[in-house]
């Protein structure tokens, strides 16, 4: 997740991804049982889910939504993916793909329905598809997940006015048929993010974007509706009686928003909310809380360094690999994250199908902990290269935005690093995430951009298509770097890794596309597309009330999982 929020984790971010947490009403000894705990009332039926940051509307809106946090509660997609990132059957109860690989059809179930009783059908997820790419509209994900379908593209440059009738099909009103303009074995991974999932068309005509205002008159379909939203603090939501699966358990969930992961457990421990992620300072305390509270668990997400390839000096490759090689990144996460991270070289971690164990890091070092004399070495010789002595090197800044002190602590060790080994004195810009957000669009293609920034990518769907082409393709949103798109000395090598992955993402061959992947990979690595640090093993804390959430799942809970969430008479819990 680094969607705009999910890039950074950060987590998309988010991005990077925002903290999540649950607040709620009585609770019980074994996070998660369902066994051996009465159930409490329903008013105390209540789940309070804290985020750090602030709330965006916006995020509501499918084909805006930077992460699958507050969508996929209202929201639904034709699939979607469980708990165990197996992908499932949603709105559809079939799916199925023509010989050519080409054409995808989806059954839909029976009498579908949005939130406010409206039928849905086939035309209403084609019309959305179809809106969350117009040009108009300016979403930033629809060509990331939807821009397989067949003239998406054409679409953009208004050559076709729309796909409705093209390559988005509704012959019947419980059939979908989706023609992607080649064969990709992904194609259903990406269908799984919510820039696919139907909106209600009534509420577009009749309020346009400002939709998002009016969440609760029946935009989606998911098993909750938004009841309630105050500026600023929370959104609430309540069970959609329309749902079409087994309903959820809970009477309320609440996402209340907080100014950072350190505030999040500290009203945790207050019995504030429910669960919580936690900051490294406190895992120590944290792992004495009574009751298996605690939990470490491993996160499909990697957080990194990128660079501008287009903004001095990081145009010569010497130079990006010595920026890498300097980190010592065993250090970073024994000493700076005390053990709650595993440091990498990797950009596809360890959990994702694809994950190569074997990967070097650039130019050949295979260690964790760097390579400071060869960084060395490495820098001088870019510096020759490009005419520049350490005393002309240009002012280099780092821009990040912390979440947490561990951002902070993390940049400055780095900033330490750099210094010792390489002579440099790294600036770091500490700036609002909506600020980083504009100024990394603003990068793309520009050679006066950020230089060099923190971010964090976790993934939207098991799949390296997700890590590779997603990110350093030219023609994604998210290469904000410039990768394969500038005029490097080695950006032959960056085509070719980047022919490799087009080549992996249309191979239906599992064996040979992950092979595909795994040398693109490597060469991206040494390329220095990114200084990946490290996985995260992120703490977390559940009351023990909360019974039958997944607290080691990657993602949020699947739609019909609700079902089996439910608050017990269990202490401690919160004070709802």
């Amino acid at each position: 997740m680094y969607k705009q929020g999910k890039r950074f984790a950060t987590s998309v971010m988010l991005v990077v991804m925002a903290t999540l947490a649950v607040l709620l009403a009585a609770c019980g000894s074994n996070p998660g049982s369902t066994t051996g705990s009465s159930k409490a009332p329903d008013d105390k039926q209540v789940f309070v889910y804290p985020v750090a940051g602030t709330p965006d509307l916006s995020d509501m809106d499918p084909a805006f939504a930077s992460g699958p946090i507050g969508p996929t509660l209202i929201y639904t997609g034709l699939v979607q993916l469980n708990e165990k990132q197996q992908l499932i059957d949603q709105l559809a109860q079939s799916h199925s793909v023509s010989a050519d690989g080409l054409t995808w059809t989806f059954k839909l179930r029976p009498n579908l329905k949005f939130s406010d009783g409206s039928p849905l059908t086939s035309q209403d997820i084609v019309y959305s598809i179809n809106r969350a790419l117009e040009p108009a509209l300016k979403s930033p994900y629809a060509m990331v997940y939807l821009g397989l379908i067949k003239d998406a593209d054409k679409l953009q440059t208004g050559a076709v006015k729309t796909l409705v009738d093209d390559s988005l099909l509704a012959p019947t009103p419980d059939t979908v048929k989706i023609i992607t303009k080649q064969k990709a074995a992904y194609f259903l991974q990406t269908m799984t993010y919510v820039t696919s999932y139907p909106v209600n068309k009534k509420l577009v005509d009749k309020y346009g974007k400002n939709f998002v205002d009016h969440l609760g008159e029946g935009a989606g379909a998911g098993p909750f509706i938004m009841s309630k939203y105050d500026q600023g603090r929370q959104m609430t939501f309540t069970p959609n009686p329309y749902y079409y699966g087994p309903k959820p358990a809970l009477k309320k969930v609440i996402m209340a928003y907080y100014k950072d992961s350190e505030t999040i457990y500290k009203v945790y421990e207050t019995n504030q909310v429910s669960y919580a992620k936690i900051a490294t300072a406190k895992l120590a305390s944290a792992r004495n809380l009574p009751n298996n509270q605690f939990h470490l668990v491993p996160i499909l997400g990697v957080q990194y360094y990128a660079m501008n390839y287009l903004a001095k000096p990081f145009n010569n490759i010497k130079i990006r690999q010595a920026f890498d090689l300097a980190i010592n990144k065993d250090q970073i996460a024994d000493k700076v994250l005390r053990g709650s991270a595993i440091p990498t070289n990797n950009i596809v971690p360890p959990g994702m199908p694809g994950h190569n164990p074997d990967l070097t890091g650039p130019a050949g070092v295979t260690s964790t902990k760097g390579d400071q004399a060869k960084a060395k070495q490495l820098f001088a010789e870019g510096l020759k290269e490009e005419g520049l002595t350490l005393s002309s090197l240009p002012p280099i800044t780092l821009t990040i935005y912390a979440t947490s002190q561990d951002d902070t602590n993390q940049a400055v060790a780095v900033q330490q690093m750099w210094q010792e080994v390489l002579g440099v004195q790294v600036k770091i810009d500490t700036v609002d995430v909506n600020k980083l957000f504009s100024e990394l669009d603003s990068t793309t293609n520009n050679p006066n951009g950020l230089q060099m920034w923190s971010s964090y990518w976790k993934a939207d769907y098991p799949d390296p298509q997700n890590w590779l082409t997603t990110l350093f393709a030219p023609e994604s949103s998210f290469d904000n770097y410039n990768y394969g798109n500038n005029h490097a000395k080695d950006i032959a090598d960056q085509k070719k890794a980047l022919d490799l992955m087009r080549q992996a993402d249309g191979e239906m061959d599992i064996t040979t596309r992950l092979k595909l992947y795994n040398q693109a990979e490597q060469q991206v690595v040494n390329d220095a597309g990114w200084i990946p640090l490290y996985q995260m093993e992120t703490g977390k804390a559940l009351k023990p009330c909360v019974k039958g959430y997944d607290i080691n799942a990657p993602f949020m809970p699947a739609p019909d999982s609700w079902s089996n969430i439910y608050i017990s008479n269990d202490k401690p819990c919160t004070n709802v």
